[in-house]
């Protein structure tokens, strides 16, 4: 039966889209068939929706922040009905939608011409917000009145509304709450961790009850002693004593799920106590400023994601421009290349160098890690590489010399294996040298695989170590496989990995094609093998054909 989904991205924007019957990735990659590369909340490859027979399923890939089917969290394969509404990042996907019948409006208002409120009924009751502000009544026992305590929350509504910094939400806070209640003094501490900072306060020296702050804490009470000089608890303590507090009130800085602060509010001197009323105003006005500092700080996050999201793909188009767009045209010899990160960034690098002869080098990289730090030393390794390979010599000495010059400014916890050749096209033979990288693979036209042992140590850990150079000799329709462990170590959702044998094997089959299509037909096999398991590592692939 043919499907459509209802898709809500992260721009706010719906579009339509009907399911062709073949499966359909989600996710940030470039690689899945719905992506949505701007949505920081996914992952490369989220979740799938694919056809069983005449239905559909949806599956989550792995994802770091989880998939949700009608708000709950997606732990199987799960059967869709109509109108099931999946929901991942920022993005809401609603599977066969119910067709509604359409309405006359969004709104219909019903009734005559007349102004019916003119003369409302007895059970009607009109009012505005300057009514409201202004309504007075007085109950016994003074203290906030509802019209102060109504004034209070509607002025801190308005003042809250207003898109701030953070920093300026804390001052402004407190203010509020010190002029609601009539305090004379007030702190606002929030949590840092499992410590209580100051973030705002007016006054200074305070000294508050261990007792009070768990209970406002742990309990999430609101305390109010009217009176401390006269409290059992409270009586003894020199610290009250010493301050002379009279009257005091502590509140929890509470959102829906947690405590995340507190409002400490007293009077030394003796004026009015704080009362009941007082109280439950400080409490609502707490839990309204807890709210607005959670949506600042996650405005915050986000804005900050943004910038680094916008600096990472920036640095993602910058690191794709120095790898080679396309592969060198040399007669004699058939090339090409491919790379795709595991993140926005990665740290695989390949390159080609032609040369007088004509030879071509060939050059393929991997730094240890993932991520931005691994991006940037794949910058300063192409730099270098660059510099030496215009006259490599000796590649033995070659790789010597960029040893030492990655030595001077590897971290201790970072390193990079490499392979640098150079192949004669006209003659087949093949000079290189090799700094723990994996063994590139030499598959000979018959069929037969030969993997390209010797070399030395990995780059950047020791300054004097040696490397020699090795030889081989390339037949014609010989194969040099050069590539990264992100190929041989690619994971299924089982977790088994691609291999060299499977490699090695699919190289085989296709021996006789192109660079070109060996490299598209590695890549289809990684897809299908990896059936939309969650890329690990970058993968790097390098391959020439002697013609």
């Amino acid at each position: 039966m043919a499907r459509t989904i209802l898709i809500q991205g992260p721009d706010g924007q719906t579009r339509t889209l009907p399911l062709s019957g073949s499966r359909l990735a989600v996710g940030r990659s470039s690689a899945v068939e719905l992506s949505f590369p701007d949505d920081a909340g996914l992952s490369r490859q989220h979740f799938a929706l694919e056809p069983s027979g005449d239905e559909w399923t949806v599956q989550d890939l792995g994802s770091k922040n989880g998939t949700f089917v009608n708000g709950i969290p997606l732990k199987a394969v799960l059967l869709l009905r109509p109108g099931d509404r999946i929901t991942a990042g920022h993005l809401s996907i609603v599977f066969a939608p119910e067709p509604s019948a359409p309405a006359p409006g969004v709104v219909v208002f019903e009734g005559g011409d007349g102004v019916e409120t003119d003369s409302p009924s007895t059970s009607t009751l009109v009012t505005s917000l300057g009514d409201a502000n202004r309504t007075i009544v007085v109950e016994p026992g003074g203290g906030a009145k509802p019209s102060a305590a109504m004034q209070a929350l509607i002025h801190a509504g308005q003042e809250l509304a207003e898109n701030r910094p953070l920093a300026d939400l804390f001052p402004l806070i407190l203010d509020l709450s010190i002029q609601a209640v009539n305090a004379q003094r007030g702190v606002l501490l929030l949590l840092e961790g499992d410590q209580l900072a100051a973030k705002a306060h007016k006054g200074d020296g305070f000294r508050i009850s261990t007792a009070v702050r768990d209970r406002v804490l742990r309990e999430k009470s609101s305390v109010l002693v009217r009176d401390a000089q006269l409290d059992d608890a409270f009586k003894g303590r020199m610290s009250i004593v010493e301050q002379k507090v009279h009257t005091m009130m502590a509140v929890p800085l509470e959102t829906k799920d947690r405590c995340i602060g507190l409002i400490y509010v007293d009077s030394p001197f003796i004026l009015r106590e704080f009362t009941k009323n007082d109280l439950s105003l400080l409490t609502v006005m707490a839990n309204v400023a807890a709210i607005r500092i959670e949506h600042a700080r996650l405005a915050e996050v986000e804005a900050a994601e943004r910038v680094m999201q916008r600096d990472l793909s920036q640095a993602a188009e910058i690191q794709t421009g120095m790898l080679p767009s396309r592969a060198p045209d040399i007669a004699g010899v058939d090339l090409a290349g491919f790379n795709v990160p595991c993140r926005t960034v990665g740290g695989d690098y390949y390159d080609f160098f032609p040369y007088a002869g004509p030879s071509v080098g060939l050059a393929l990289g991997d730094v240890s890690g993932k991520g931005m730090a691994a991006s940037l030393m794949m910058m300063a390794l192409h730099a270098r590489v660059h510099v030496l390979a215009e006259t490599p010599g000796n590649l033995g000495d070659f790789m010597a010399r960029l040893n030492k010059a990655t030595c001077a400014t590897c971290p201790s916890n970072r390193f990079i294996t490499f392979f640098f050749s150079v192949l004669d096209v006209a003659s087949g033979d093949l000079r290189f040298a090799n700094a723990g990288h994996n063994p590139p693979i030499l598959l000979r036209a018959s069929g037969e695989a030969q993997m390209l042992e010797g070399g030395g140590p990995v780059l950047g850990v020791i300054s004097i170590a040696p490397y020699s150079e090795e030889s081989s000799n390339l037949a014609s329709g010989d194969l040099l496989v050069l590539y990264s462990d992100g190929v041989t170590e690619a994971n299924n959702p089982d977790f088994d990995e691609f291999g060299e044998e499977r490699f090695i094997r699919v190289l085989s089959e296709n021996r006789a094609h192109t660079a070109r299509e060996i490299v598209d037909a590695v890549t289809a096999a990684l897809k299908e093998f990896t059936a939309g398991a969650p890329q690990a590592d970058d993968i790097t692939l390098l391959v020439a054909k002697r013609l």
